[in-house]
């Protein structure tokens, strides 16, 4: 048994106040005398000790009744631990994820569980909450309701054990206290595994919140599968976990303006083409209409007018074979031979090829770095009648092995590194075991240990590497030392290269992902780029270069739509950012095995559980009972004991 107010125990020591009383009566007695004293004497002793066992009697309840009544003013209690004077901690963290959207057998399971925590915890119990975007220290359920009854679903869903270690950092250092960690979430299977390491200091209640329906049907992906002169071709993936569905309506828009309907049977994957015409700018979204989670329903997608890319060629060789890869409709291309070149025009360039020109002054090498370190690619094609001294210093200061002396000899041009990225993207339909291999009368010899190989010769030393955004050929690619211009392989290499020169926007972007893209703009100085929505205004990372930006986003914009790209008031392009998928799947992880934690599928047992383990019997109304029975019985002594 213990105490609220033990220091009142100490008044226990009055009961020597009633015992000294009754030892030392101050009461004198008078005598009488009467005549027949032998009667008297015998009268005198029988009253004399039934008057001692009264006040005995009385003394003792009357001691017992003032005892009765301190202890009950002491406040006695038991409890099942012993935790009533031991400061309480708790923890909770609250999965804010849009899979949360899913409903339960009471509505949402967010909001559901975000009512159980307000019914269940008094308005003035200090804790502690943690979402995946917010974090409410030393706080009450009462000073965070409304931000509670706002919170809004989140794409940022934090790894189950980043969860639980942002969730133990909210505890204090000391080791006096109990600590109650409270993990609420629908525990969505993805790709990390919950692993729980047994904490002694930490009691880890798990709530596992369980949909009614686990189905749920999303619009995946889209991208454009054919495009020609007039039209592109767009194809919309579906996905679907659960029962087959007929006749899904699926609805594409530009702006507000419907374009076109389909209706799809799906069943797990389908999709669907829509036809749209090219060269026209598209704010479009694709739309279906699921009742399960709603995050999904919607994907939006961007067709820009494609910004040309500015390709500058320097060449005291034959350069035509360059202008009709670099056409008009997507290049700026111009070729100056080195007389006539001015280095001025480097600051609008994307990219310069150095077509076979036999010698690299020093102003021209110092101009090339400091035009890649400003983020213009560079391809560089020696001439066999070169000064390598001069090619070495360029390779050098960009990274590259140098060249040894020329050699004359044939060698042909074997592997080609399919999974590199100017050949990755739909490039080759399949792997070439048996093509034509194209084959140089004359090349410098290199050893390519410090540059990635996109060809190679046969005998594995590189015809064509790179490093950043420098790409180096080995050997001259005229007619008369190559037969390379003649294979279809030329024209993606320097396509793709020059592509690569400027990353432009694709139809979208996933809010989580590392997005990076580039914006063809001059801009003033201290000048930046905004990303805007209706109300909401971003300023993403961003770097200048060559009369490009380089925009990089992740976790920021925080909301799927379409962006307008502003310089200032102007509107350059629009940008598409859309929710992850990665919650569409409504699969969860089986919980029944763990032994660091309990588990439980409600808020309310958890928080019953918590008040049970340091549930408090107070003793005091017994006491107080106790001591009206004394009273009640010291009344019967004094009255009816004679």
């Amino acid at each position: 048994m213990q105490f609220k107010n033990p220091e009142l125990l100490y008044a226990l020591f009055l009961l020597l106040i009633p015992i000294i009383v009754h030892l030392f009566q101050l009461r004198k007695f008078q005598k009488e005398y009467f005549t027949n004293v032998a009667f008297l004497k015998k009268v005198q002793l029988q009253t004399r000790k039934s008057s001692t066992i009264k006040k005995w009697l009385t003394l003792l309840t009357r001691l017992l009744l003032l005892a009765a009544i301190i202890i009950a003013f002491a406040q006695p209690y038991i409890s099942k631990s012993e935790t009533f004077n031991t400061e309480k901690e708790t923890v909770i963290y609250l999965d804010n994820s849009f899979s949360m959207q899913a409903k339960g057998d009471k509505g949402e399971l967010l909001k559901r569980a975000i009512q159980d925590l307000i019914n269940n915890i008094p308005d003035t119990e200090k804790l502690s909450l943690i979402t995946n975007t917010e974090s409410y220290r030393n706080t009450t359920i009462k000073a965070i309701k409304n931000e509670l009854l706002q919170l809004n679903y989140s794409s940022n869903q934090l790894t189950y054990d980043a969860a639980l270690l942002k969730a133990k950092k909210a505890f204090s250092s000391d080791s006096n206290t109990i600590k109650n960690l409270i993990y609420i979430s629908d525990f969505q299977q993805n790709t990390d595994d919950f692993n729980i390491k047994k904490d002694s200091s930490i009691t880890l209640n798990l709530v596992k919140l369980t949909p009614v329906n686990k189905s749920n049907t999303s619009i995946d992906s889209l991208y454009i599968s054919k495009q020609d002169a007039s039209n592109l071709e767009l194809n919309v993936v579906l996905k679907n976990d659960g029962s087959d569905i007929k006749n899904l309506p699926v609805s594409i828009y530009n702006n507000n303006n419907l374009l076109s309907k389909a209706s799809v049977d799906l069943s797990e994957e389908t999709s669907t083409i829509f036809t749209l015409p090219n060269n026209q700018i598209i704010n479009g979204k694709v739309t279906i209409e699921d009742t399960q989670l709603q995050f999904d329903n919607t994907l939006y997608f961007n067709i820009n007018t494609p910004s040309k890319i500015n390709a500058l060629a320097i060449s005291d060789a034959n350069a035509d074979y360059l202008s009709r890869i670099f056409t008009e409709d997507e290049f700026n291309f111009t070729s100056k031979s080195t007389s006539t070149l001015d280095y001025s025009l480097f600051d609008t360039q994307n990219i310069i090829v150095i077509n076979e020109i036999e010698t690299l002054p020093e102003n021209l090498t110092t101009a090339l770095k400091a035009f890649t370190d400003r983020g213009g690619s560079v391809v560089f094609i020696p001439s066999s009648k070169g000064n390598v001294s001069d090619y070495n210093t360029f390779l050098q200061r960009n990274g590259f092995s140098p060249f040894s002396n020329l050699v004359t000899s044939e060698k042909r041009i074997t592997t080609i590194n399919y999974s590199h990225p100017l050949y990755a993207n739909g490039v080759f339909e399949k792997r070439v075991d048996n093509f034509q291999y194209p084959k140089v009368n004359s090349y410098y010899p290199q050893v390519n240990n410090q540059a990635s190989s996109v060809l190679q010769f046969e005998d594995a030393k590189p015809f064509l590497s790179q490093k950043g955004s420098v790409y180096v050929f080995s050997a001259a690619i005229n007619s008369q030392n190559s037969n390379f211009k003649n294979i279809n392989l030329i024209v993606p290499t320097f396509y793709n290269i020059a592509k690569q020169s400027l990353n432009t926007s694709t139809l979208y972007y996933t809010i989580g992902n590392n997005n990076s893209y580039d914006v063809a703009v001059n801009l003033q100085q201290d000048a930046v780029l905004t990303l805007v929505n209706g109300e909401d205004k971003i300023i993403p990372e961003q770097n200048y270069f060559n009369n490009k930006v380089v925009i990089k986003t992740n976790e920021t914009p925080e909301k799927a739509g379409i962006y307008d790209l502003k310089n200032n008031s102007e509107i350059i392009q629009n940008v598409s950012y859309n929710y992850n998928r990665n919650e569409s799947n409504l699969t969860y992880i089986n919980l029944d095995n763990l032994e660091s934690a309990t588990v439980s599928n409600s808020i309310t047992t958890v928080f019953d559980n918590i008040k049970n383990d340091a549930k408090v019997n107070e003793l005091w109304k017994w006491f107080v009972i106790l001591a009206l029975v004394l009273l009640i019985i010291e009344m019967l002594i004094l009255k009816y004991f004679k």
